[in-house]
């Protein structure tokens, strides 16, 4: 099962030439989930032949204009295929009124269902196999990061013990794999622990951007597989981050290394870097936390099933 995640833009304030507004998608089990939607996100998504048809939900970080200013060419690029699905968009309190107010403005010709639900602190979304949390940043206006957490995994089966305890090859296995008790034809029960390794841990991935430096990101982000994080400015530049509510790279690299991720991928770059001074945004972080990736646009980075 895949759970991959793709940079789809990098830069903070103005998208660059080589370098779209930040944002990023999820692709999971053939699952789309969008997070944040700067202007250039469908060139992006267009480049790496991901399909908008399957984006059944979209995460807002905050009501900047770089982080939503997408959103409009995003629906109604979706009215272009045929959709069942509704579309469901996660964010700020005002986002409902400034989607409302595009739809009206543009006269959009939308034929599918939009939600749009409040991102309050806390699960937004919790079904058999992942949940999605949000929890406070600190920003200019209210500002959201998110977690994507997969639930245990069934440990590995075994074959030869189903075998040994007389479970034909099957539908019975099948159920035991799920976690279901099966009954046998003498009406012994066999229960999933008999055929069955320990539960695996599930893969996270967790979404930073645009907020100070908060020591309780650490906490949300615990344990992450990987974690999106802002590093706007060079640690020479504390006091000017500290002036507009971002993060410096080493700070990034701090929450990192404090929440013990196992990689941190640095995004949300300040335009007055360009694409080659930005090698000193990532040497600030590797000082701290060695497992720092320069994101560029259009990276993919895949996080592998937990054995």
């Amino acid at each position: 099962m895949n759970f991959e995640v793709f940079a789809l833009g990098t830069s903070g304030m103005m998208p660059l030439p080589n370098r779209f507004l930040t944002s990023a998608m999820v692709r999971r089990d053939g699952e789309l989930f969008l997070f944040d939607c700067g202007e250039g996100t469908q060139i992006s998504l267009k480049m790496l032949n991901l399909k908008w048809k399957k984006i059944n939900s979209i995460f807002i970080s905050h009501m900047h204009a770089d982080h939503v200013t997408g959103l409009p060419g995003m629906l109604m690029l979706s009215s272009q295929v045929d959709r069942d699905d509704p579309l469901t968009i996660y964010g700020p309190p005002r986002l409902k009124e400034y989607i409302d107010a595009n739809r009206r403005i543009l006269d959009m010709y939308i034929n599918y269902e939009i939600v749009v639900k409040v991102a309050h602190p806390g699960v937004l979304i919790d079904n058999d196999e992942y949940t999605v949390s949000a929890f406070p940043l600190s920003h200019t206006k209210p500002c959201t990061g998110f977690v994507m957490e997969e639930k245990l995994r069934p440990g590995e089966f075994h074959p030869d013990l189903a075998l040994a305890l007389g479970i034909p090859k099957g539908p019975l296995w099948g159920r035991l794999q799920k976690g279901l008790a099966v009954t046998l034809d003498d009406k012994s029960v066999i229960e999933p622990s008999a055929v069955m390794g320990e539960a695996r841990e599930g893969r996270k991935f967790s979404y930073v951007t645009d907020s100070l430096y908060l020591p309780s990101i650490a906490y949300h982000v615990k344990d992450s597989d990987l974690l999106f994080c802002e590093g706007m400015f060079g640690s020479d530049m504390l006091e000017t981050a500290q002036e507009k509510m971002h993060m410096t790279s080493e700070q990034a690299a701090r929450i990192a290394k404090d929440a013990e991720v196992k990689k941190l991928a640095l995004i949300h770059y300040s335009p007055r870097y360009n694409d080659w001074e930005l090698k000193f945004l990532a040497e600030d972080a590797q000082r701290v936390f060695p497992n720092t990736i320069l994101t560029r646009d259009r990276m993919r980075f895949d996080i592998p099933l937990k054995r």
